[in-house]
């Protein structure tokens, strides 16, 4: 298996680099131009400033100079590829003291554990309601189940999010807060009560990020065993007497696992980039704002630098896949 995972490991580096060139291209070529915007802000803009030139035109050419945006866009990925060599993604179009790596360290310790949280509930629910629905096939039980879930998972996640606010919001029951992470006196709370705060920030926002997840993968998890409990291995258990949660739990569940397994590799890159509209819709200091605001900015080093970031992190979640699979079936080798 080490083998494997260092070749898998080899893999990811051209990959990587196909994903990102692509990605580079495609932002260079979409509409907008960051020094237009620029030089556009106030006046002269932040390019005025930064040049010390007051001429739009002459700020925005310097602007473009400074950033390489004058370049060829082959040239440019060069260059971008040369500071990612070094872990260096360059400072923002707009701030320019203020690197994108650093402000994505710290926008990752709010991302991260939201979605982490998310993945490790999705699994929780979506496990056991799989099962449940499996061995309860064609009950009512089963086709409740089916429909809500076939509900959840056709909410786009906008707009549940503003229904959840409007909801639980000030607008609604005012229940939960709807806002970013703290209340604005956070800073004068007790340790306890800041907790508490910052958990009741994090209902809906987590809601957001697990419903649609749980709901996918309680479907692939009831296919998966559907499958595993009609073959024969598992008539031949039944047929030794064996109790039907021995059936279930030790011989079919970790074979209907597979599925699910494999559905990791995709399960954390789309909570990330879908956190792109949970923190825009309440308004979370996390990546996906920050991706957001960098592209309505058109600010391509912050758009590269968290668009590479999710595309490793889908390259991570392949990878954890396949080495889980021999956990799950030690029949599976890697050869």
């Amino acid at each position: 298996m080490a083998s494997y995972i260092i070749r898998r490991i080899l893999w990811m580096f051209p990959t990587l680099i196909g994903i990102t060139l692509l990605l580079f291209v495609v932002m260079r070529l979409a509409p907008g131009d960051p020094a237009t915007i620029a030089t556009g802000a106030i006046g002269g803009g932040e390019a005025g400033s930064i040049s010390g030139d007051t001429n739009v035109e002459d700020a925005a050419a310097k602007f473009r100079k400074r950033y390489k945006l004058d370049e060829p866009i082959l040239v440019q990925y060069a260059y971008w590829m040369a500071s990612v060599v070094r872990l260096d993604f360059g400072n923002e179009f707009f701030r320019p003291n203020v690197a994108v790596r650093d402000e994505i360290g710290r926008r990752l310790k709010v991302t991260v554990p939201l979605a982490l949280v998310s993945v490790v509930l999705s699994y929780l629910i979506a496990v056991p309601l799989g099962i449940l629905s499996a061995v309860k096939q064609g009950s009512i039980a089963d086709k409740v189940t089916t429909l809500i879930l076939f509900l959840l998972y056709s909410l786009p996640t906008f707009w549940a999010g503003l229904l959840l606010i409007l909801a639980f919001g000030a607008t609604g029951l005012d229940w939960l807060p709807v806002i970013g992470l703290h209340d604005k006196d956070a800073e004068t709370f007790s340790q306890g009560r800041y907790i508490w705060d910052l958990v009741l920030h994090c209902v809906l926002p987590v809601i957001c990020l697990t419903y649609t997840s749980f709901a996918y993968l309680s479907r692939q998890m009831r296919v998966g065993m559907l499958d595993v409990i009609s073959q024969d291995f598992i008539r031949t258990a039944r047929a030794k007497g064996l109790a039907e949660k021995v059936v279930i739990f030790k011989h079919a569940l970790r074979n209907s696992l597979i599925p699910v397994v494999t559905l990791f590799a995709s399960v954390l890159p789309i909570l990330i980039g879908g956190s792109v509209i949970v923190e825009t819709i309440f308004t979370i200091p996390g990546m996906g704002l920050y991706a957001f605001e960098g592209i309505v900015q058109r600010d391509y080093n912050v758009v590269m630098a968290t668009t590479t970031f999710s595309a490793f992190m889908t390259l991570i979640g392949f990878l954890i896949s396949d080495v889980t699979y021999a956990l799950v079936d030690p029949r599976i080798a890697y050869d």
